[in-house]
């Protein structure tokens, strides 16, 4: 069996050398970091949705005992 892990290596180390192509998360890292504050904002209200979220499902979904 063959590990799809080693095959793809050989290709990405080719692409990086010819510096044709940068790769998505170099142009990521470049954009973070122009655009540090919103960046950061923007993660941090995804973040912050994303937990109300979670709590919204949970208190939603509270068993209801007898009871109470």
């Amino acid at each position: 069996m063959s590990d799809p892990i080693n095959e793809a290596a050989p290709a990405q180390a080719t692409a990086a050398a010819s510096g044709e192509n940068p790769s998505f998360t170099k142009l990521a890292m470049r954009n973070m970091v122009r655009k540090g504050k919103l960046s950061l904002f923007h993660f941090g209200l995804t973040a912050l949705g994303f937990v109300g979220f979670i709590v919204l499902v949970a208190w939603l979904g509270r068993p209801q005992l007898p009871g109470s």
